[in-house]
């Protein structure tokens, strides 16, 4: 069986079919959070996101963290901890981002996550990355500048014009530039964590950990702050639901997966992929038209992740072809 051709293309391709999964997962996040910010905050959204997630892994799950319980050692159960933490404080900081500063600024800073990542992977993950890896990232974070600013330049008659309005430097506008950089930090530190985890413990008991953590941290803040959280209603709960299954349970949990398959700073550049699948999505269900710099900033980015992506695909072809 393992000398069988179709079992090399799968084990070859495993890790990308997932992560693709995974991003057009993710990317569904934007329009259930459009539909449902009509009548709840953006902190309620997150914390139900989260709720619920845990609430629907639970039955599954339970039972499996019982029995890796002896895997986890107290190392791990301060990095399960810590991660929860993490990626609770990187919605609750990112959403709270957007009251304060532009969508522009906020989407630039969130999305330096895999610039982190790849900073400290060395030192903290051991984890030494290509240069083509950087080139490709670099190239990456090119194409998510482009997308970012697509609401606030143009490119009439050939010729680039952007018209920034309001004061970016304001005290309100570093507030949320700043918090939108925490939630990148969060986000880079999240992943981090669950390289290190992950190399041991089961994806279906990594993620219903770190989710309740998560939710658990998200429900101390939404209450801390007085956010309606018991005033949800009617439709509300199918976007709440949504969120939950296919972003969250779906698209995440996938991402914790690749986490054990492959470097932190690969899963996170993965993440960049994201832009590109929200606008395809707000395209078909919201008819919301992608300006020019928006489609050429996303072909970018793809071209990006790919040219980061391929020494990490040669290296697991090599591995692949010496199998016995």
């Amino acid at each position: 069986m393992k000398n069988s051709k179709l079992y090399q293309y799968v084990n070859k391709n495993a890790a990308a079919f997932g992560l693709f999964i995974a991003i057009m997962a993710v990317s569904t996040a934007a329009i259930f959070i459009r539909l449902a910010q009509q009548n709840l905050s953006s902190l309620v959204i997150a914390t139900y996101r989260l709720v619920l997630a845990t609430l629907f892994l639970a039955p599954f799950s339970i039972s499996k963290v019982r029995k890796e319980k002896h895997l986890i050692t107290k190392s791990d159960r301060n990095l399960l901890a810590l991660s929860g933490v993490l990626l609770g404080l990187h919605f609750a900081s990112w959403v709270t981002s957007l009251e304060f500063t532009n969508v522009v600024s906020s989407t630039v800073l969130v999305t330096t996550s895999p610039v982190w990542v790849t900073l400290f992977s060395p030192l903290v993950l051991k984890e030494r990355l290509p240069k083509a890896f950087t080139f490709g990232l670099l190239i990456a974070v090119a194409g998510i500048l482009m997308v970012s600013f697509s609401n606030v330049c143009g490119v009439p008659a050939g010729e680039l014009q952007c018209s920034l309005t309001g004061n970016l430097l304001g005290r309100e506008a570093l507030k949320g530039n700043f918090l939108a950089l925490v939630g990148a930090w969060c986000a880079s530190a999240y992943m981090m964590c669950g390289r290190k985890v992950r190399s041991h413990l089961s994806n279906q008991s990594y993620s219903f950990i770190v989710y309740a953590v998560a939710a658990l941290t998200l429900l101390v803040i939404s209450i801390a702050s007085r956010q309606a959280l018991l005033q949800v209603r009617g439709h509300d709960w199918i976007w709440l639901v949504l969120l939950a299954l296919i972003p969250q349970i779906v698209g995440h949990s996938l991402l914790n997966w690749a986490l054990g398959k492959l470097p932190a700073a690969y899963v996170s550049l993965s993440l960049l992929g994201e832009p590109p699948g929200s606008a395809v999505l707000a395209f078909i269900f919201l008819d919301e038209k992608p300006t020019l710099l928006q489609v050429i900033g996303s072909v970018v980015i793809i071209y990006g992740i790919y040219r980061a992506n391929k020494p990490q695909r040669k290296q697991i072809e090599a591995e692949v072809e010496i199998i016995p």
